[in-house]
C-alpha cells in the first residue's frame, strides 16, 4: 500500500494537517508523521498533537536558533535523508513557512510527488518571506489544493504545471471538529465583560520598534479590553525596545502566556471582536462555531475572502488606523454570513479522496 509522508513545521500547520490525519485514520490509511521546529517550540507543538489526538510523529528534525539560511539547509539535508529511506508516495505539506518550503525542496530533488494543501494564496506583498515561499512550493508541487475558487484562479494564472483542486481550507475543519470539545477541556479564565483577543507575532512586525510600538499603544487606547497571548519572542522584542512597562501598567490590557489550540479556540469563541497579523486567525474567524470580526494588523492580506464577506478589515500599522477598524468591528450592525468562505468543513475528506483517486494512498 503507498504510504504518504505528512510533514508539519509550525502549530498552524499541525491544525491543518490534524483533519487529514484523522482522514487517513478513518479509513485505515498509513501514514508517516515528520515534524520539524525549533527546540524551544517543540514541547508546545507536541502539546497541541495531543490535544488533537494525532499520534507522536515518526521523526522529528529540531534545529537550534540561527539564520533563515542555515536552518534552511539543515531541514533540507535532514528531510531528504528521511525521504532516501522512506520512498514515500507523496509529501503532503501544508502553507508557506520555511519548513514548508524545505520539505518540498527535498521531495522535489528526490522526485517525489508534493500535494500542497493551502494552496494559491497571494499576498502579492514581496516583503512577507511567506509570499516567496508559498509562491515557489505552489510551482514545484504535483497536486494543488486550493481552499477557494480565488485561490484556483491565482494558481491558473501563473500557469502552475501542477493539478488543482478546489477543496476548503482545513482549518475550518479543525475549527468545526474541536469547538465543542475545546469548551468543555479548556481551563482557560477570561475576564469578565466584552474583550478583545490580540495575537501579534509577524517578524516583519514585531522587530520593527515603531511598528511594535504602534500596536502595543493601540492596544491601550482599544475601546475594549484586550487579552493578548505572547509568544516569548514577541515578549523579547517588547523588553528591548522598552515598550514591556507600559504594556504590562495597562489596565486595558491582559498580557498572557502562549496558549494551547483549546485555550485558544475557547477565547475565539467568548471573544467579541479579534485583532491579529495572523493568516490562519482569519480563515478560523469565519468557522461557522467562531464568526467573529477581524481586524488586520498588516498593509495586505492574502485572505481577501474574509473581507470580502464582511468579515476582516486590513487596518494597517498606524496606532489611528488600528483604532479606527476597531471601533469599525464594534459597531458595524451588518450580520456575518452563517457559512465560511474558507469551506464546509469537509476539506480533508476532499483532499483524502483526490489522493486515492490518482493513486498517491492505497484506497
Amino acid at each position: 500500500m503507498p504510504i504518504p509522508i505528512v510533514f508539519t513545521g509550525t502549530r498552524p500547520e499541525i491544525i491543518k494537517m490534524a483533519p487529514i490525519i484523522a482522514a487517513f485514520k478513518k479509513i485505515g490509511q498509513g501514514f508517516l508523521f515528520v515534524h520539524s521546529g525549533q527546540h524551544y517550540d517543540y514541547e508546545m507543538s507536541i502539546q497541541f498533537m495531543r490535544e488533537l489526538e494525532l499520534p507522536e510523529p515518526d521523526f522529528a528534525i529540531k534545529l537550534r536558533a540561527g539564520d533563515p539560511v542555515g536552518r534552511l539547509g539543515i531541514l533540507i539535508r535532514k528531510f531528504g535523508e528521511i525521504l532516501r529511506r522512506e520512498r514515500p508516495s507523496i509529501v503532503l505539506v501544508e502553507g508557506d513557512t520555511d519548513s514548508v518550503l524545505a520539505g518540498a525542496l527535498a521531495a522535489n530533488k528526490l522526485g517525489i510527488p508534493i500535494g500542497h494543501v493551502e494552496a494559491g494564496l497571494r499576498s502579492y506583498d514581496l516583503r512577507m518571506p511567506e509570499e516567496h515561499n508559498r509562491r515557489l512550493v505552489d510551482h514545484i508541487s504535483n497536486y494543488l489544493f486550493a481552499p477557494t475558487q480565488r485561490s484556483k484562479l491565482n494558481l491558473d494564472a501563473e500557469s502552475v504545471w501542477g493539478k488543482v483542486y478546489v477543496t476548503g481550507n482545513t482549518i475550518i475543519d479543525s475549527c468545526i471538529n474541536n469547538a465543542s470539545k475545546a469548551e468543555r477541556l479548556s481551563k482557560i479564565s477570561a475576564p469578565s465583560g466584552d474583550f478583545a483577543l490580540a495575537t501579534i507575532h509577524r517578524a516583519e512586525n514585531v522587530d520593527d520598534p515603531r511598528v511594535l510600538g504602534e500596536f502595543i499603544q493601540a492596544f491601550i487606547e482599544s475601546p475594549i479590553r484586550i487579552v493578548l497571548p505572547l509568544h516569548p519572542r514577541t515578549r523579547a522584542r517588547m523588553r528591548r525596545f522598552n515598550l514591556w512597562k507600559r504594556a504590562v501598567d495597562s489596565e486595558n490590557l491582559t498580557i498572557l502566556p502562549p496558549l494551547g489550540y483549546f485555550d485558544f479556540l475557547a477565547l475565539m469563541r467568548r471573544c467579541r471582536i479579534i485583532v491579529t497579523d495572523s493568516g490562519g486567525i482569519q480563515e478560523e474567524a469565519t468557522a461557522p462555531v467562531i464568526r467573529k470580526r477581524v481586524v488586520v494588523l498588516r498593509y495586505r492580506t492574502e485572505r481577501p475572502e474574509a473581507v470580502e464577506a464582511g468579515f476582516a478589515r486590513v487596518a494597517g500599522l498606524d496606532k489611528e488606523s488600528i483604532l479606527e477598524s476597531m471601533r469599525w468591528a464594534l459597531e458595524e450592525r451588518r450580520p456575518l454570513p452563517e457559512e465560511s468562505p474558507f469551506g464546509d468543513g469537509r476539506a480533508a475528506e476532499r483532499i483524502v479522496d483526490i489522493l486515492g483517486e490518482v493513486g498517491a494512498i492505497g484506497v
